[in-house]
């Protein structure tokens, strides 16, 4: 039986992490993109060494690990470095979101990845989930949550895929008007819908 993965995603501040989160509690299986580029470059990677080789021990912390905020201000100014680091770190982390898809074992998996559509990954799911919120309430809950400036959360939002693209590629859609009862409602329903297609499909 080939496995039925379907792509969550959504834009910052949609509640992607409360919608998977709810998800799990319901017995499937998730395969974080965000966690598993953390774990490409983990302490003693081939990644890692390859970028302090690259870019030097400046992007690298006292406790060995990568210096996220030192290599993005690189990165952020240098098109070229962007796109050297991309070529080491794309097929390493698709590679390792494949296997780990593949070790899923709930009648269905959740792939779940704020930059699905930025980064082309649609095709690795067979059905894209977005988790849907008005651009206003993404820029409080950002300013909230991560304490940024208007300025920096309208930039966050700018750098993504606008709203109109995410909700035509989108397959399903969940709307997160913040009402818990109603979100965990939507997620039940959707859990039964995908559970029914991955049973048709075996």
């Amino acid at each position: 039986m080939s496995q039925l993965i379907i792509g969550l995603t959504g834009g910052i501040a949609s509640g992607k992490t409360t919608v998977a989160d709810m998800f799990a509690t319901l017995g499937v299986d998730l395969v974080d993109a965000d966690i598993v580029a953390r774990e490409v470059v983990a302490v003693g990677t081939p990644a890692l060494i390859d970028i302090e080789q690259h870019f030097g021990a400046g992007v690298i912390q006292e406790n060995g690990e990568l210096d996220r905020s030192a290599l993005r201000n690189i990165i952020f100014n240098d098109e070229n470095e962007k796109q050297w680091l991309n070529n080491l770190l794309h097929p390493l982390i698709r590679q390792t979101i494949v296997s780990q898809l593949n070790d899923c074992r709930s009648p269905y998996c959740i792939l779940v990845a704020p930059l699905l559509l930025e980064n082309n990954m649609q095709g690795m799911v067979n059905s894209v989930l977005v988790v849907d919120v008005d651009v206003a309430t993404q820029i409080s809950r950002t300013m909230a949550r991560d304490g940024s400036s208007l300025e920096q959360a309208r930039a966050i939002i700018a750098s993504q895929i606008d709203r109109e693209q995410r909700l035509k590629s989108a397959d399903y859609v969940i709307k997160n008007t913040g009402m818990i009862n109603k979100l965990t409602n939507d997620v039940k329903k959707l859990h039964h819908e995908y559970s029914k297609i991955a049973q048709e499909g075996s």
